[in-house]
């Protein structure tokens, strides 16, 4: 029978952190913001990367036919790691596509039309193809997710350094107004 933390269950986590703002000489909540902050554009920069890329390389189709295609006389084996490898990436360009249709109508990109319930203005050729600019947004998304453990360890490496020049220069200029 085990006994409850008496500091609770993200107490490693807070442990952790409170060493590196020690360790790096930034506060705590400067550094859980640059982080945030980190994140987000390690998120946004690679997908604006990749979309633009895949565009101009007019790759997109080609790699969304080569993930979704099944191909019955493939020279590897239906179970193992290759084929779960497959479904992870059928996963992404699912979930990509979805998020496509979503941003594509909401702002008007990659060939929906803005406000279009329906999504069909994308869709080009027969139902199920993926063509064009939502290919080319799907393998941004899915390349970006792929991404992430690398985002992450990223923004940890850089959120002290990013807090200390930007965030807390930021949170100063703007309290100065109120000390006064």
């Amino acid at each position: 029978m085990s006994s409850p933390r008496p500091e609770g269950r993200f107490s490693a986590y807070k442990i952790a952190l409170k060493s590196v703002s020690a360790r790096t000489g930034t506060p705590l909540p400067s550094l859980l913001v640059s982080f945030g902050v980190l994140h987000e554009l390690t998120a946004i920069l690679p997908l604006v990367g990749v979309f633009y890329g895949a565009r101009a390389l007019g790759i997109g189709e080609r790699v969304i036919h080569a993930v979704v295609m099944e191909d019955s006389s493939s020279q590897y084996s239906q179970d193992g790691a290759v084929a779960r490898g497959r479904n992870v990436l059928k996963t992404w360009v699912d979930e990509g596509d979805r998020w496509a249709a979503k941003v594509g109508t909401r702002y008007g990109l990659f060939g929906y039309e803005k406000g279009d319930l329906n999504g069909m203005s994308a869709t080009i050729g027969a139902p199920g193809h993926i063509a064009g600019d939502v290919a080319n947004a799907i393998v941004a998304y899915g390349l970006t997710k792929a991404l992430l453990p690398l985002r992450v360890g990223v923004s940890i490496y850089l959120s002290p350094m990013f807090s200390r020049q930007v965030i807390e220069p930021l949170r100063k200029t703007l309290l100065r107004p109120f000390r006064r």
